[in-house]
């Protein structure tokens, strides 16, 4: 690691370079970087490819499938995990690339969760020595945590990681991409087939610019597979297994409306502040998080909408049941989906012309002429923890562990209108509003409004949201007072201890660095 070291916009030191990941930019605002216009970094070519004419691409096995791709130390392979908690294709890969004794590998897969927990033998003994990902959770953030995987992990946004593959940061060797249904040519999909999961949309990137693509399905059908998400033309080999995963675990806990008495009224309160706002009028767009609490706003909207007889324009995001039911009542015109947070939104994707799969990069990614969420008008986000200066913790715990995700947190909070962050002001006596937070992934200059139970805290810098609400019942307080309050009740917490080794990065959407994680002191 470099001595070098540089001090980013919200005063976190940031090291110049790092062994094993390279030269480090200082975050130096939300949107400083991309008023330059024509990015600084390269733009790599996708690979050229050519297949003769009636040449199978299918393979027996997964084995022969990885053999064919010229595998080696020291290469990239990369995954989806749109089956979430329920993806069984991972591992099977993993275990096969670990037996050919291949090592110092980089997974880059689009995030990470307790089902992947079984590559963690493979950290110890540097089969994978370095990782890309918008999130970890589970026995695997626990190991990256107490310094065991040889390189820092860079955690990404999903829009961060389409520019990190476009500019070449993530060099792509082998994609691996599950597929619920796919064709011996490699057209693929995720809307039908027994283990339907719905959009694919973190796997484009991937089919894209990888040098070698495998479909992996366990429902191989009749040439051509419609509609195709990953078209033929971007696969090299076809792999048909027995299972790619159970669809049913990809709702979780954090994928369902919250049956929380608590959650629930912070949620009301949430949409309060947005029915009260001058966004929600027709045409309005909007997205909600993953979080229990962030889609039970979603109910309260759908109820207001409904009263105010309001059309909205378009749904964005990681998408459940609940929003397509929106769609349906016309609600709202569309929905653009990159993510399905439900197995039973696939018959949605596959009928409904107005429910929209699309690529991660359409979604998020900064360095295009223009995503979808910059056309977002509110966006409902969740926290584990928040400074007296808004910015937003979702990656470590209280106690320092990485366990959650940046996942679109700061792309959605960047592009939107007004982001509302909704979380309790503690958890088991552990305050969740404080002034110093373990790590930062959404800088607060994003954050215009945080709901608690306590209140409501809008952002000194949205002065057109402090005057349009100063005349509202809402219970508006400063996030200092919040801060003061909650201390009162949860006493001083004693800060996390940690060495001085950096065990992840954390990049803000344009590829600079807006905090780093170290590991936690035994």
């Amino acid at each position: 690691m470099s001595k070098t070291k540089y001090i980013n916009k919200i005063g976190i030191e940031i090291p110049a370079y790092i062994e094993g990941i390279g030269a480090l930019q200082p975050y130096s605002g939300s949107f400083t970087k991309l008023k330059k216009g024509i990015m600084e970094e390269p733009s790599i070519p996708p690979p050229n490819k050519s297949i003769l004419p009636h040449k199978s691409k299918l393979k027996k096995s997964i084995k022969r499938a990885i053999q064919a791709c010229n595998p080696h130390d020291g290469m990239t392979i990369s995954f989806h995990h749109h089956l979430r908690g329920g993806d069984a294709v991972l591992m099977q890969v993993m275990e096969v690339i670990a037996a050919m004794g291949i090592k110092d590998i980089t997974l880059a897969s689009s995030s990470l969760t307790s089902a992947h927990d079984g590559i963690v033998p493979m950290i110890m003994d540097e089969t994978i020595t370095g990782i890309f990902s918008s999130g970890v959770r589970g026995e695997l953030g626990l190991t990256i945590s107490h310094g065991h995987l040889k390189k820092p992990a860079v955690i990404h946004s999903h829009g961060g990681r389409v520019r990190g593959v476009h500019t070449g940061r993530i060099n792509i060797d082998i994609a691996v991409i599950a597929a619920s249904a796919s064709d011996e040519e490699g057209n693929a999909t995720g809307s039908h087939g027994p283990s339907a999961f719905g959009s694919l949309g973190y796997a484009c990137i991937d089919a894209r610019y990888a040098k070698n693509v495998i479909v992996v399905t366990d429902n191989l059908v009749e040439y051509p597979c419609i509609p195709p998400s990953i078209p033929q033309n971007f696969v090299d080999f076809v792999v048909k297994v027995d299972s790619i995963g159970d669809p049913k675990k990809i709702a979780t806990g954090t994928t369902r409306i919250t049956k929380s008495p608590l959650d629930l009224r912070i949620a009301k309160l949430a949409s309060e502040v947005i029915t009260k706002s001058n966004y929600f009028k027709d045409g309005i767009s909007f997205q909600v998080g993953a979080g229990g609490a962030s889609l039970a706003v979603a109910k309260f909207i759908r109820t207001a909408m409904k009263e105010k007889q309001i059309k909205g324009s378009f749904l964005l995001g990681g998408i459940t049941s609940y929003g397509v039911d929106m769609l349906n009542e016309g609600l709202f015109r569309a929905i653009f989906d990159v993510q399905s947070f439900d197995a039973a939104v696939s018959s949605s994707i596959l009928n409904n012309p107005n429910h929209v799969e699309i690529p991660a990069g359409y979604y998020a990614n900064p360095y295009n002429s223009g995503c979808v969420i910059n056309k977002l008008d509110v966006v409902v986000l969740g926290a584990l923890e928040i400074d007296t200066n808004f910015n937003v913790n979702v990656i470590t715990g209280s106690e320092g562990d990485i366990r959650g995700a940046s996942g679109g947190h700061s792309d959605t909070a960047a592009g939107a209108h007004m982001t509302v962050v909704v979380c309790p002001s503690f958890r088991g006596r552990i305050p969740i509003i404080k002034k110093k937070i373990n790590n930062v992934v959404t800088p607060g200059e994003t954050i215009d409004v945080v709901v608690t139970e306590r209140g409501i805290c809008i952002n000194p810098l949205r002065k057109d949201l402090l005057q349009q609400f100063a005349q509202s019942n809402l219970q508006i307080r400063t996030i200092e007072d919040l801060e003061e309050e909650v201390r009162g009740i949860c006493g001083e917490t004693k800060p996390v201890e940690y060495e001085d080794r950096i065990v992840a990065v954390v990049e803000y959407r344009d590829g600079t660095i807006i905090d780093v994680i170290k590991q936690i002191k035994e």
